[in-house]
């Protein structure tokens, strides 16, 4: 005989009773949102939230700051210089040897923008427009010099595989609101996915229905998504039904040997991957948007790029998604210009600048922006420096680089922090991946330091022992 399932509820307040920070964050946001519970019922929920989803477009390769946000007077006028043997000392560069490169200015016109006056390049002329909604990150700093252990430093907080990423710790603890869609949806576009791979939005250890979920750029969005050729609507509903009483019954009488997670997740993946069935046509089919809305974002057809995907992005989060992250590929330029593969720098910028600046646009008149964060960004920056190589190329830099970010509670039209003269350090406000990480979480109402997860022994927490929340930059 099979027992009834257990009801959210039942399940939620039997794992708060043995578990406050492990499996008791897997129900958390489908039980708070849905069944009313308070919430201090869970430990890291401190607060309350600016921001209930976050929408984070990733420049996978890491943009320039000094060709788009940074415009250096005195680094202008030492181009052609070398470095001072001072700031070359000990520092880590992946192909420039400091001691002989030359300080490179950019060839790039900048123009202040706004009422705040932020510097933006004439590569980016709709984030121009825009500058009075950003909130600008000047002194950011990475660990990785590299780019495959630097996405995932910035993604998960480690350079190595294994851990959980942003997005799934986000969806760990907040759950999602979306009944019938992912609550963690990856979208990618460019020539190739980012170095790194699925570990990018990984689950780690966490449980495994918190994964990123990739959708494609064209076609069904997920693989197999589709009824078998022969196979009706309500067929494959009975299908679902049997297979997850089959599962009950199997973890029953094996006493349990399949680990309960393990099992809630297989049958939720059966009764989502039903329920998408039929909500992924209605939410790929961007005909059902004004024309007004596709121009804005600069949608052409049915073709894959970032327009699209952005305003895919836009449709997730009204549909209850927690965190979409869109990845563009091709923004490794070692050149001024082009990077190492030969693709333009106008190019990467040309493909971004509309849609990025629509989806703020779109998102505020929506009224969406308002509890929506909105990141933009690489893994890294780039140096003032040129290789010697060739001169003209910039290399991988972490000692300061450049974000923005949009709506979710900041200070529109900020900029927090700034560097020397050059661009090569921070000279106040600088910050590192785990303090964007630990500001991120508490724009969403969670303490880092309490959102954590046991495993191997240990707790873990996404900042690691690390990470402080950037006040300044918070509305």
């Amino acid at each position: 005989m099979i027992d009834r399932p257990t009801t959210r509820r039942e399940m939620l307040r039997q794992v708060l009773r043995t578990s406050a920070g492990g499996l008791g964050a897997l129900a958390l946001g489908d039980a708070l949102m849905r069944d009313g519970l308070a919430q201090s019922s869970l430990p890291f929920l401190t607060h309350a939230p600016k921001a209930k989803r976050v929408i984070w477009l990733f420049m996978a390769g890491a943009p320039s700051q000094f060709e788009l946000f940074e415009p250096k007077e005195t680094l202008q006028k030492l181009n052609g210089q070398t470095l001072p043997p001072s700031l070359a000392a000990g520092k880590r560069f992946a192909f420039i040897d400091g001691a002989r490169a030359k300080l490179l200015g950019s060839a790039r016109k900048f123009a202040q923008h706004g009422e705040c006056g932020a510097p933006v390049s004439e590569l980016l002329p709709n984030i121009a427009g825009i500058v009075d909604k950003l909130t600008f990150l000047r002194g950011v700093q990475a660990k990785e010099i590299n780019h495959g252990p630097a996405k995932l430093f910035m993604n998960t907080g480690f350079g190595q595989f294994g851990r959980p990423s942003c997005g799934s710790w986000t969806l760990y603890g907040l759950g999602s609101e979306a009944e019938d869609l992912p609550g963690f949806v990856v979208l990618q576009s460019g020539s190739r996915g980012p170095r790194g791979g699925s570990a990018l939005w990984g689950n780690g250890f966490l449980p495994s229905g918190v994964a990123g979920t990739p959708f494609r750029g064209q076609g069904d969005p997920v693989l197999d998504l589709g009824n078998p050729p022969g196979v009706d609507a309500e067929e494959q509903a009975d299908f679902f039904r049997t297979v997850a009483a089959l599962d009950r019954a199997s973890g029953d009488a094996a006493g349990r040997r399949m680990e309960p997670e393990g099992l809630s997740a297989r049958i939720a993946s059966y009764e989502l991957a039903h329920r998408m069935q039929s909500s992924t046509p209605d939410l790929v089919d961007l005909a059902q948007e004004p024309e007004s809305v596709r121009k804005l974002y600069g949608v052409e057809g049915d073709a894959p790029s970032f327009a699209r995907n952005c305003l895919l992005a836009r449709r997730l989060v009204e549909r209850g998604s927690r965190f979409v992250q869109l990845y563009h590929a091709d923004w490794d330029h070692h050149g001024d210009g082009n990077n190492h593969l030969g693709k333009p720098l106008e190019d990467r910028c040309r493909e971004v600048d509309q849609a990025s600046a629509a989806l703020v646009l779109d998102l505020e008149q929506r009224g969406l922006l308002e509890d929506t964060l909105v990141i933009w960004g690489g893994e890294f920056g780039r140096t003032p420096l040129g290789e010697v190589r060739n001169f003209i190329g910039r290399d991988h830099h972490i000692g300061a680089f450049t974000l923005w970010m949009a709506g979710g509670g900041l200070k529109p039209g900020y900029s927090h922090g700034e560097t020397d003269e050059i661009g090569f350090a921070p000279v106040s406000g600088a910050m590192d991946i785990h303090d964007l990480h630990a500001t991120i979480l508490h724009l969403l109402g969670i303490d880092h330091e309490r959102l954590t997860f046991r495993s191997q022994g240990r707790d873990y927490r996404l900042t690691d022992v690390h990470g402080r929340v950037q006040t300044d930059l918070i509305a």
